[in-house]
């Protein structure tokens, strides 16, 4: 049910945000132009209907659980339930650092007067500000709250869904060449992880909002949004040096966990 309508209703919404573009800005090109042009991120109604598409997972995953388990959706945010916002907000703050640094070694290009310009530069900012954190969130809750539950019930230990959900994850971003897939697969299988060691998705979510935030925010400020949504090949030195990255947030969180005492289990 919630594969099926993941398939079904994020293309859905995104087609409507785009086609609604279309309407208002009557751009001097064909409806099929300019959506083809949005699904590369070559305009900022692209990346607006890319984001709001994806942040509908948060909607499915809540109807799922509670269509197929009678399960109240606050559940699927942490084992108190609900969000535990100051983890969250400790956590992001834990990510920023974490993956500013990550995005500074890699060599990727920054902001500089010799750059060139991203056209609509605000407008894409503001999107990404806006709306990167509500998708990033919506594959967490998707993902890790709900998949990660579902296939961990499936089996008496919890790294059946660990691996299950964080294989989906990948498979999921398309075309990828080997180190691109294990990229992704790697950051599924911590972003579990962190759900199983901290009872939560508060670690997940800031992982993936600050890396979305700062990946797109340099890509807008260099002009190559649509060259980092056409990726679909990176090296192993980058892979290794994401997963190194991922991987010492992971303990960042989990110790941030332990600080504050939050708990792990329903009863625990």
């Amino acid at each position: 049910m919630a594969l099926g309508l993941y398939l079904l209703i994020v293309p859905l919404v995104s087609s409507t945000v785009l086609g609604l573009g279309y309407v208002l800005q009557r751009p001097a090109t064909s409806l099929n132009d300019y959506e083809a042009a949005g699904r590369r991120l070559e305009h900022p109604v692209g990346m607006l209907a890319s984001n709001l598409g994806l942040a509908t997972l948060t909607l499915i995953a809540a109807f799922t659980l509670y269509a197929a388990h009678r399960v109240r959706p606050r559940w699927l945010s942490s084992v108190r339930p609900g969000l535990r916002w100051r983890y969250l907000g400790l956590c992001t703050a834990a990510a920023a650092a974490v993956f500013a640094g990550v995005l500074a070694l890699s060599g990727s290009p920054s902001a500089s007067a010799a750059a060139p310009t991203q056209p609509q530069l605000v407008a894409f900012l503001l999107i990404i500000v806006i709306t990167s954190p509500l998708q990033a969130a919506a594959e967490e809750y998707l993902f890790r709250g709900y998949l990660l539950q579902a296939f961990g019930s499936l089996a008496a230990t919890p790294w059946f869904g660990v691996v299950a959900s964080a294989l989906l994850f990948a498979l999921f971003h398309g075309s990828q060449n080997l180190p691109l897939f294990l990229d992704r697969f790697a950051f599924g299988l911590l972003a579990a992880v962190l759900v199983w060691r901290t009872g939560g998705l508060e670690a997940g979510i800031a992982a993936h909002t600050a890396n979305n935030l700062l990946a797109y925010g340099s890509a807008a400020l260099t002009g190559s949004i649509a060259s980092l949504r056409a990726v679909d090949r990176i090296s192993w030195a980058s892979a290794a040096l994401d997963i190194g990255g991922f991987t010492a947030f992971t303990l960042v969180a989990v110790v941030l966990g332990r600080a504050l005492r939050t708990r792990t289990a329903v009863n625990g």
